[in-house]
């Protein structure tokens, strides 16, 4: 007879949640995949290849999710939060997402309503900050789950309540990418788009922004 067994007063079938899930790829389902042409640290890949590989490699990189303030910007090795997933991923293409938001912000304030006084250490690790700097910066995208074919690797994905991840380059077995994320729990890369409602879908093309915007990672 099958039964549950217990390990630690947990029940083994909710430990499986913490295994990876299975993924597929997007020719799997037909898609054409997005990757660009643009390469701008000149490494050989595009910039939307070296987003996912930036947010992959980080997001599993931090061990413990730690939220507070670092007078120095970054927090240290192994621990921080979602937002620090995604300046891993572009640090990864070659930009300093930090100096590229806090040029934004210097220069348009009244966009950036919920500050009052601009803080460089960590303006660029609030969400509310990253969805305003995308907005202004990247191409908005569909918020429609159904539409699969429209969420392409390196997208950025904003959550109503205060959360913010990378669409990967793996698919779950409906067709719809996995999220590269940080959230607090032990998979970094599974399928939780629908986690929450969404309030924005971001693509990032640096060909769309101006050279002085760019700015190369230091």
């Amino acid at each position: 007879n099958f039964r549950y067994v217990l390990i630690d007063g947990t029940n083994w079938h909710d430990l499986l949640d913490l295994l990876p899930d299975r993924s597929y790829k997007a020719v799997h389902f037909g898609i054409k995949e997005v990757v660009g042409r643009f390469d701008y640290n000149k490494d050989g890949r595009t910039d939307v290849q070296n987003f996912v590989t930036g947010a992959r490699e980080g997001a599993y990189s931090l061990r413990t999710y730690v939220d507070k303030y670092y007078w120095n910007s970054y927090p240290p090795e192994g621990e921080g939060v979602c937002t620090d997933v995604i300046w891993m991923a572009y640090k990864e293409a070659g930009y300093t997402l930090r100096r590229m938001i806090n040029k934004d912000i210097a220069e348009n304030a009244d966009a950036y309503w919920r500050i009052t006084t601009p803080d460089p250490a960590i303006d660029f690790r609030r969400v509310n900050n990253l969805y305003i700097y995308f907005r202004r910066k990247a191409i908005e995208l569909t918020t429609d789950l159904t539409k699969v074919e429209q969420w392409q690797p390196g997208d950025i994905v904003v959550f109503w309540g205060n959360h913010i991840g990378i669409v990967s380059d793996k698919r779950d077995r409906y067709g719809l990418p996995l999220l590269i994320h940080h959230g607090g729990g032990l998979n970094r890369e599974e399928s939780a788009m629908h986690r929450q409602p969404i309030l924005g879908h971001f693509r990032f093309d640096a060909t769309r922004l101006k050279s002085e915007d760019l700015i190369p990672w230091q």
